[in-house]
C-alpha cells in the first residue's frame, strides 16, 4: 500500500479528514435556550437604522422591551417616557448593561425612517432600538410579551401598555403596567437584581 493511501485510511479511521481546514470545521452549536425563553421564536426585525435584527440575537444581555406605535398620541409617548424614567433611575454602570427595545405594533406605517424620527423626537438614548417586525410577525411577538391589541376603524390601536424585563436568556423577569411618566420602583429593583445576577 502506498504512503498517501495509508495516511488517508489512518485519518478516516481516526475520524479526521485529511482535506479539512479550519474554515470548514463545524461550528459548535449554541447552548440551548431555557424552555421559558422568548428567543425560541425565529423572527427578524428591522431597527431604526435599517439594520436587520434577529429576535434571538438579543440573547446575552438583559432587555427592557415594550410594544407601541408611532401614530399614538396618548399612551405610547408615555411608554417611551416611562422607559426613559426607569433608565434614569439606574446607576450609570447598570444603564450600560441594559438594552431597551421598542417594538412597533404598526409596521406598515412605522418604517425604519419613521422609527428614527420617533427616537429623535423623544430624545431616546442612541443605543435604544426601535424595531419594526414583519407584518406577519407582530401577533407572535405580542403573544410572547402578553400584549393584547386590536386595530380600530380610525386607524388607532387599543393595546396593553407595559414594560417587560427579560433576562439575558430571554425569560420574563418582571412586568410593569405603564400608567404615567413616573418609574415603577419595583421594576427598577427587578432590573437591578437581574443585572446583579440575582
Amino acid at each position: 500500500m502506498n504512503r498517501p493511501i495509508a495516511f488517508l485510511l489512518l485519518g478516516l479511521t481516526l475520524g479526521v479528514s485529511p482535506t479539512l481546514n479550519a474554515a470548514d470545521a463545524p461550528v459548535a452549536p449554541a447552548a440551548s435556550l431555557p424552555g421559558q425563553s422568548l428567543y425560541h421564536l425565529q423572527v427578524t426585525l428591522t431597527d431604526q437604522h435599517g439594520k436587520a435584527v434577529p429576535w434571538a440575537s438579543l440573547r446575552g444581555r438583559p432587555q427592557l422591551v415594550s410594544m407601541f406605535y408611532g401614530n399614538c398620541h396618548l399612551m405610547c409617548p408615555l411608554i417611551i417616557e416611562n422607559a426613559k424614567a426607569v433608565h434614569k433611575q439606574l446607576p450609570a454602570d447598570q444603564r450600560t448593561r441594559l438594552d431597551v427595545d421598542m417594538l412597533t405594533l404598526d409596521p406598515v406605517r412605522d418604517t425604519p425612517a419613521a422609527l428614527a424620527g420617533i427616537a429623535q423626537r423623544h430624545r431616546a438614548p442612541d443605543d435604544w432600538r426601535f424595531l419594526q417586525p414583519a407584518e406577519g410577525d407582530v401577533r407572535a411577538l405580542a403573544n410572547l410579551l402578553d400584549v393584547r391589541y386590536r386595530f380600530r376603524d380610525d386607524g388607532s390601536i387599543n393595546h396593553t401598555s407595559v414594560l417587560v424585563l427579560l433576562d439575558a436568556e430571554g425569560r420574563v423577569r418582571a412586568r410593569s403596567e405603564v400608567q404615567g411618566v413616573a418609574a415603577d420602583p419595583e421594576l427598577v429593583a427587578a432590573i437591578g437584581a437581574v443585572l446583579d445576577g440575582r
